[in-house]
């Protein structure tokens, strides 16, 4: 399959403010969704009763492909979320199991505080992504206890296999899991030092007054605390190094991108 592969351009997904950080690629947008821990979820929620608010949920959730596991973030996928049997979202799906039900999907990265002459100019370095598209429930046994797998390991790599499985019949009754078909979707990537406008830079007592420039900021894993009841003695191997090895691409990725220049 083509390693080019990008969402069309649609009115529902084109970037127009700051359009030359726009991302369409498929690899970028999925990278963003699946390095995330917590996604926002929005829907309609059409109930003559409520007050017409769209609803909006963090949720957990991973870009995976059941039909093709081995499958790139390059390629087309599914997303697939995490969440409680009669959670409201889950109750809305079943209602909409035909078409599915329409949703937008959120995620943002902070990478970096930027700061400038002026605080007009000040801004993140960031990385955000939004998918749109319809999600319907998962029934099959085999995808749902897949689609499970996929989303533990994106907490903790190595610890579907480290843990107490397969869950039993109890906890797979009581979890739902969505599958979104994607429609669409879009990228916005803000990276580099700060954008001061020449009446600024030209003024010698703002620039030896004010510093300008870039405080990275990345997501850091602490030290594992066990738990009163836990009995294994040291922190497992799998634990240390998906945590020393997160806290490294985050690094590097936010000291990185305070240095590029746009």
């Amino acid at each position: 399959m083509p390693r080019d592969l990008a969402y069309p351009k649609e009115r529902v997904n084109t970037i127009h403010r700051e359009s030359e950080r726009a991302r369409y690629d498929l690899h970028t947008i999925h990278s963003i969704i699946n390095s995330t821990p917590v996604l926002h979820v929005s829907f309609n929620v059409v109930d003559p009763g409520q007050k017409p608010f769209p609803a909006i949920l963090p949720m957990i959730g991973q870009m995976g492909s059941f039909s093709h596991p081995s499958a790139g973030l390059e390629e087309i996928l599914d997303c697939y979320l995490h969440g409680y049997v009669s959670s409201r979202v889950m109750k809305i799906a079943r209602e909409n199991s035909d078409e599915g039900l329409p949703v937008t999907i959120a995620a943002t990265k902070c990478d970096g505080l930027v700061l400038s002459l002026t605080p007009f100019s000040h801004s993140y370095n960031y990385r955000s992504a939004v998918l749109f598209g319809y999600a319907t429930l998962v029934d099959d046994k085999e995808e749902k206890l897949w689609a499970m797998r996929l989303i533990t390991e994106s907490v903790l790599k190595g610890q579907w296999e480290h843990s107490r499985t397969p869950p039993e019949s109890g906890e797979l009754s009581s979890t739902t899991i969505l599958r979104i078909r994607i429609a669409s979707g879009s990228g916005k990537i803000r990276d580099g030092e700060p954008h001061d406008d020449k009446k600024d830079l030209d003024r010698p007592d703002l620039t030896r007054k004010v510093w300008t420039g870039v405080i990275p900021v990345w997501e850091t894993l602490g030290e594992p605390v066990a738990s009163r009841s836990n009995r294994v003695e040291g922190v497992p191997d799998h634990i240390r190094s998906f945590s020393d090895k997160s806290n490294e691409i985050s690094r590097a990725y936010a000291q990185k991108a305070a240095r590029d220049v746009q």
